[in-house]
């Protein structure tokens, strides 16, 4: 791609903001996740790939699912501690705080994904060779072997 044919650098707020609604952080236009686990190669809008040329890339979107984690059950035990002292709800407390330990990362996953993007971003911001062209879906000819079934 040409060098004017991808989007500006976006602001720190945007590429958040983009990377709380599950889009590409650079165009804010094409989708991230494909599902709730798989990350897309690339951006079908602007052709960014989401995987920046590194290997073990992604490592840093479970860092933050992570803090996301410790961030929770800090918050929670805090405010339990603080309503119910002195009498605390111990068996209402272990078994509430192992549900949000459960649940917590499996909610913040695509958005730890997609949050780490857009820190990267902000970092490093995209250059020509982050982009590529955007994949035309694969023709299918009728009758062929590998055409679906209607």
């Amino acid at each position: 791609m040409t060098p004017a044919a991808h989007p500006p650098a976006p602001g720190a707020l945007r590429l958040l903001g983009r990377a709380l609604r599950l889009r590409c952080p650079q165009c804010g236009g094409g989708r991230v996740m494909l599902g709730w686990t798989t990350v897309l190669p690339g951006c079908d809008r602007c052709g960014l790939g989401f995987t920046r040329g590194e290997r073990g890339y992604w490592l840093g979107a479970y860092f933050l699912n992570l803090v996301a984690i410790e961030v929770v059950f800090t918050a929670w035990w805090g405010a339990v501690l603080a309503l119910t002292w002195p009498d605390l709800p111990w068996t209402f407390l272990n078994v509430s705080t192992f549900v949000l330990m459960l649940g917590t990362p499996v909610l913040f996953h695509p958005f730890a994904h997609t949050l780490w993007l857009a820190c990267d971003l902000l970092v490093r911001p995209a250059g020509d060779d982050d982009f590529r062209a955007p994949q035309e879906p694969p023709r299918v000819v009728r009758g062929s072997p590998r055409a679906p079934r209607a």
